[in-house]
């Protein structure tokens, strides 16, 4: 089929509301030349629009080339995202043979259209090279990124198509992605993809028949290490970048060892997000998709940067733009600022071993500073104010640690892996302890949460197989997903108080649980909030249940009762059928 000139467009815009169909409400937004605003685009061409009766401004796109499948694809993604609340995606409707144009281009009068909320703002690619003297703008950019990434890599549905020009930036400097020809969603599973995106952003490998909800997994790891590296030295987008995309090509891809690019990036300050996202292009296999096993939560964690007093910019766990070529090493091979203000790492050949000491005076021990190093304990002095992530990731061989007061977040996967750790002495000071902080601490077997903790967050204590017991504060009101999965040895929790909410697989695996109580208050308890719990015999439910999740009991082998207050089965239909000869309903009324 052929479309319509885009001269021929704007003729049938100027006069919508006899040409449109359905939207015959909207009239073309005109610029200073007195004509309707549009912007063009390889295969549409895109109108702003507004309602006449409210004044709401539209995004009409009006195509200038045919897509094998595109009516069909947009009446799938329309039903897929109708549900989807989320900043970062725009409404989308598509309307058949919508626009009356006339047209010497086909015997065809009558066009299909897409109608989208407008957006107002400026795409990526824009914003971040008006900002490259702007090192604060360019962090929340970077930061921004890492958000929309970890919102949208576990979803169901994926992009398609994931490169500057379809990123917005809204006038607030939150983000939203446009242009959805070449969305996937679980209807179109095993359907080839419609178009294959930018070969500067998709796997150099990727093909058409590489088409299910990881197709944005590449696209998105560059784009953030591309953005992450400019944050640092603006001067890379100048050096390697060009005017249809950031700092890499489908060349680099193809050949990562010998890019200049990947290694001027190498070269940038010890980030513990740039150490992880290289580790990707490094190891990806021969296929479209990335690694399979790679725990994306744990690569895309950035913290949002903040403007310090003295109107110095920075992201106040991450190395903040401070080189480590630039920085002071120390005779173990321990990296610190100028000032001495910050930890930054180790040195290429530096692992510690044994015991260390952090310097006094230094308040900030950056994100990954020592991860995987050899040593059995570490002398944190109180002058230490913040902690990055993972500082302590991967330390085998720790098995104590005490965290100075004043220390008020446990950031994500603080701890996570140390296999030696059996105790860590916590402040009251602390408030938050962020996911992962304790994951897969296999030899922690007791631990104190400060009163004051509000929120015990997702896998925290997943894989601390010899916790045998643990008191939840009164603070505490939700437990995170996992949070406890595969605390093989727990055998007595003390939920607190005022507990509203235990998520999905939050004990999980934890074999030797033999009793809980749920407090009242709690309303909610996710799906298999006590899966594979085989010891488990006795649970009692509050009055305060307002739902409970699927199969969270299952593989409960033991379990022999369940109370829960009179005339409340109809909260429990969904464990019915399965625990019937469990339920006791005489028990709290």
């Amino acid at each position: 089929m052929n479309y319509p000139l885009i001269s021929e467009y704007i003729e049938a815009i100027k006069s919508a509301e006899d040409n449109f169909d359905e939207l015959s409400y909207l009239r073309p937004f005109l610029g200073d030349d007195g004509l309707p605003m549009i912007t063009s685009g390889n295969f549409a061409v895109v109108f702003k629009m507004q309602d006449e009766r409210d004044g709401k401004l539209y995004a009409v796109k009006c195509f200038t080339k045919e897509q094998e499948g595109r009516a069909e694809a947009y009446r799938e993604i329309t039903k897929e995202l109708k549900d989807v609340d989320s900043p970062y995606l725009t409404s989308v409707r598509y309307l058949d043979k919508e626009l009356f144009v006339d047209t010497g281009q086909t015997d065809e009068t009558e066009f299909p259209v897409l109608l989208m909320d407008w957006i107002e703002g400026k795409t990526l690619d824009k914003y971040l090279r008006e900002n490259l003297d702007d090192k604060y703008a360019l962090e929340m950019l970077a930061y921004r990124f890492s958000q929309l990434a970890q919102w949208l890599i576990p979803q169901s549905f994926a992009h398609g198509d994931l490169k500057p020009d379809n990123i917005l930036v809204r006038e607030d400097g939150t983000l939203v992605l446009v242009d959805y020809d070449g969305m996937y969603v679980p209807a179109m599973k095993g359907q080839k993809a419609r178009e294959l995106g930018s070969p500067d952003f998709r796997h150099p490998l990727r093909t058409e028949n590489d088409f299910d909800e990881h197709i944005d997994d590449f696209p998105l790891m560059s784009i953030l290490l591309s953005l992450i590296s400019i944050s640092l030295n603006p001067r890379l987008l100048e050096e390697y970048g060009a005017t249809d995309r950031l700092l890499f090509s489908e060349k680099d891809y193809l050949n990562i060892l010998d890019s200049m690019a990947f290694k001027a990036v190498k070269r940038l300050d010890y980030s513990f997000a740039i150490h992880n996202l290289l580790l990707i292009f490094y190891q990806f296999k021969s296929s479209y998709c990335l690694i399979e096993d790679i725990d994306f939560e744990h690569v895309l964690v950035l913290h949002e940067p903040v403007k310090s007093k003295n109107g110095w910019r920075y992201s106040q766990t991450a190395c903040g733009g401070t080189n480590v070529a630039e920085g002071i090493e120390d005779e173990y091979g321990a990296i610190y600022s100028k000032d001495g203000k910050r930890l930054l790492g180790l040195s290429v050949g530096g692992r510690l071993w044994g015991y260390y000491k952090v310097k006094q005076g230094t308040q900030i021990i950056c994100d990954g500073a020592f991860i995987d190093c050899i040593m059995r304990s570490i002398d944190i002095p109180q002058s230490i104010e913040q902690i990055g992530c993972y500082a302590f990731s991967d330390c085998s061989c720790l098995q104590f640690l005490k965290i100075p007061s004043g220390i008020d977040v446990l950031r994500n996967g603080l701890f996570e892996s140390c296999y030696s750790l059996f105790a860590v002495v916590i402040p009251n000071s602390v408030k938050e302890i962020h996911p992962y902080a304790f994951r897969s601490c296999s030899s922690l077997q007791f631990i104190d949460i400060p009163v004051g903790v509000t929120y015990i967050g997702q896998e925290i204590f997943s894989g601390c197989r010899r916790l045998k017991w643990i008191e939840i504060p009164n603070s505490v009101t939700k437990i995170g997903n996992s949070a406890f999965y595969l605390c093989e040895s727990l055998k007595s929790v003390k939920l607190p108080e005022g507990l509203t909410e235990i998520e999905d697989d939050t004990f999980a695996g934890c074999v030797s649980l033999e009793e809980i109580m749920i407090p009242e208050g709690v309303k909610y308890i996710g799906n298999s909030a006590f899966k594979d719990c085989t010891s488990l015999q006795r649970v009692v439910f509050p009055k305060s249940i307002a739902e409970v999740g699927d199969n969270i009991f299952t593989d409960c082998t033991n379990l022999r009762s369940l109370y829960i207050p009179k005339g409340m089965k109809n909260h429990f239909q969904n464990l019915l059928s399965e625990y019937q000869n469990c339920f006791k309903e005489d028990m709290l009324d």
